[in-house]
């Protein structure tokens, strides 16, 4: 299970990265809500033991009992559906007294370990029906009921996911471009109906549809939208250098309440007011930059399952920044996604630090290349 690694294998400039990156979040979470950051620190001094812990852990041998994993995130998802906390008309923390915890977090990490072993088992017959079938029916449970919580931005990361997974994992272009024809005609015809058909619809109570007639028209759905346009100005009045963390302007958007839930969906607004163009861009250069190093420590896995926990947690990285920031800015409809390292959140820090943990490990075990495989 432990192994003898090369210190120079350790990638200690993606822990740099995530080092500075969670910083400059726990900074704008104090400025945020204040009375949260403690535990944001809390998490991120967990997170890192626990990464660095894992990152000397051989991951094929963790992949080993992937079945074991899988049954504990059914245990921890049908718990929510039977007792689980609702905050905002969703159910989908469980409450230990001591903490709260959110297993659709834990799920992203859960089913990219899953899914590595499993395509790396049936490598051979990655386009065989029965073993593409049985991932569709394996990921369908946990999809399900985080769906039902209701928590439809995790369900459609973790789809992108799975999708990429496959995808890296060699599925063939000739599946792809099937499902693509289907599913584009398909999206485009069911965006068409909600728009022809959208106040029926929000009066039997279907809030994303709501959210997304919000963006297509914000002055008729002003209610809804004002969040992500108070999100719009926020960010622009941050200008180049933003207004200084902590500060105290009457003018501030955050200030004056006009920003819901800074601390978490909408940090990234708080990030363009406070610190301006040049922390929103090193806020982004930083998590391309952890997203690069992933696709790197892939590139030289000495195996597909190490290829595909890296890949896995790129996506992951990239789907939810992308999401997270559009959402702020205004360019995608207003979903509850936090943006990694950044948003606060105990489970999700902690999470993704477990993940980066396989990363760091994947990483100290690269691919042998012999002579003749450069002849």
């Amino acid at each position: 299970m432990l192994k003898q690694y090369k210190l120079r294998n350790y990638h200690f400039q993606l822990i740099a990265y995530l080092v500075i990156l969670t910083i400059i979040g726990i900074m704008v979470i104090g400025s945020a809500e204040k009375s949260v950051q403690s535990k944001q620190i809390l998490g991120f001094v967990a997170g890192l033991v626990i990464m660095i812990f894992i990152s000397v852990i051989d991951y094929s041998v963790i992949l080993k009992f992937r079945w074991i994993l899988y049954l504990i995130l059914m245990v921890f998802l049908i718990w929510v559906e039977i007792d689980g906390k609702t905050v905002g008309g969703a159910q989908r923390w469980i409450d230990l007294k001591v903490f709260t915890f959110q297993p659709s977090e834990l799920a992203k990490i859960i089913l990219i370990l899953f899914f590595a072993g499993y395509f790396m088992r049936f490598e051979e017959k990655i386009n065989d029906i029965r073993v593409i079938g049985g991932a569709f029916l394996i990921a369908a449970p946990p999809l399900f009921m985080i769906l039902s919580q209701p928590d439809t931005s995790t369900t459609i990361v973790i789809i992108l996911i799975f999708i990429v997974l496959l995808f890296i994992a060699g599925l063939s272009y000739k599946i792809v471009m099937g499902v693509l024809s289907v599913c584009l005609p398909v999206g485009i015809v069911g965006l068409t109906y909600i728009i022809q058909n959208a106040d029926e619809l929000i009066e039997k109570k279907f809030y994303q549809v709501k959210r997304i007639m919000s963006w297509i028209d914000p002055i008729h759905y002003s209610d809804t939208a004002s969040q992500q346009q108070n999100s719009i100005m926020a960010i622009g009045s941050g200008q180049l250098w933003g207004k200084g963390l902590n500060n105290s302007e009457a003018t501030s958007m955050k200030n004056s309440n006009f920003i819901i839930e800074p601390q978490t969906d909408f940090i990234f607004a708080v990030v363009g007011e406070e610190l301006g163009f040049v922390g929103c861009f090193a806020v982004i250069i930083l998590l391309a930059l952890i997203v690069i190093e992933c696709l790197m420590i892939a590139r030289k896995a000495k195996d597909l399952s190490g290829k595909l926990i890296c890949c896995g947690m790129a996506a992951l990285i990239s789907f939810q920044s992308f999401v997270n920031i559009c959402v702020a800015t205004g360019l995608m409809p207003n979903t509850g996604i936090p943006l990694p390292f950044v948003s606060y959140g105990l489970t999700s820090i902690m999470s993704l630090y477990i993940g980066m943990g396989f990363v760091l490990n994947i990483g100290l075990q690269p691919k042998k290349y012999f002579k003749g495989d450069f002849l």
